[in-house]
């Protein structure tokens, strides 16, 4: 079977027939392979014969982790907007379950008003971790990371603001926008981020500006927990997060990366 060489654009696709593959993205098609994500972190792509129009197939969730490890308050601005304080020691931790993930084009459903009046999104870069790792060092951490991808951590802003965790306003089904793809080799330390609404743009903002670095919060995490290949650790979020309503459209677009775009309803 052809091996194929190291690509960058990588993206989980279900076929007509139900079956579900991951893919190198070439211009307006995808070149399919018979590779798992473990064969495809340990550069092991192989082609299986088969290319597909990007347009044919349904685009999946990137990944499937065992863990959504999310970083708050990483930018300054962000955390002064939300009632929170960037912390120049450590970050803002919470988890999203797998429950709230949905593919590019997905949609976003808002919660009964009952339990929350104001959902906002968050466009934010994602890391997908290529490798086990614990007790990482900080000056090794960018090797454990696979690729990067695009995250949308939407919140139900009431209730973060209320609750005295942020389980609840953060893990409602729908709320974890992940992909459309995972790119390899772009720096993460240096990507600019801009969400639009309805096509206005509402952020903007670039990883370089992050209070904590990213290999810091690589390997202040895996202090905690054990990171497996496949997880993926957001970020955190620049400023202009803003309430949604049915009907909008919210587009994350990362430079090198793409568009994560979500309809809400």
């Amino acid at each position: 079977m052809q091996v194929l060489q190291k690509t960058q654009t990588i993206v989980r696709y279900q076929q007509h027939n139900g079956k579900v593959y991951y893919g190198i993205v070439e211009d307006d098609e995808i070149v399919q392979l018979s590779s798992n994500f473990t064969e495809i972190v340990n550069d092991e792509l192989k082609y299986d014969g088969s290319r597909v129009k990007y347009s044919d197939v349904k685009i999946l969730e990137p990944v499937v982790p065992s863990k959504i490890v999310n970083f708050g308050w990483t930018y300054v601005e962000h955390a002064k907007e939300t009632g929170g304080k960037a912390n120049l020691k450590e970050p803002f931790l919470f988890l999203k379950p797998m429950s709230s993930v949905i593919p590019d084009q997905g949609e976003i459903i808002l919660p009964s008003s009952d339990l929350t009046k104001q959902v906002e999104m968050e466009g934010e870069v994602a890391l997908v971790i290529g490798k086990r790792g614990k007790n990482i060092r900080k000056e090794e951490a960018l090797d454990y990371v696979f690729g990067c991808t695009i995250f949308n951590d939407v919140t139900a802003r009431d209730l973060t603001k209320t609750d005295p965790q942020f389980t609840r306003g953060k893990g409602f089904d729908t709320f974890g926008p992940l992909g459309p793809c995972i790119v390899k080799g772009v720096d993460p330390t240096n990507l600019r981020i801009v969400t639009t609404l309805n096509g206005k743009v509402v952020q903007e903002g670039n990883t370089n500006q992050m209070s904590l670095s990213i290999p810091f919060l690589i390997s202040w995490i895996s202090q905690v927990m054990t990171l497996e290949p496949g997880d993926v650790l957001a970020t955190g979020s620049p400023s202009g997060s803003c309430p949604m309503k049915s009907g909008d459209a919210v587009v994350v677009e990362v430079e090198q990366i793409g568009k994560l775009c979500n309809y809400v309803k």
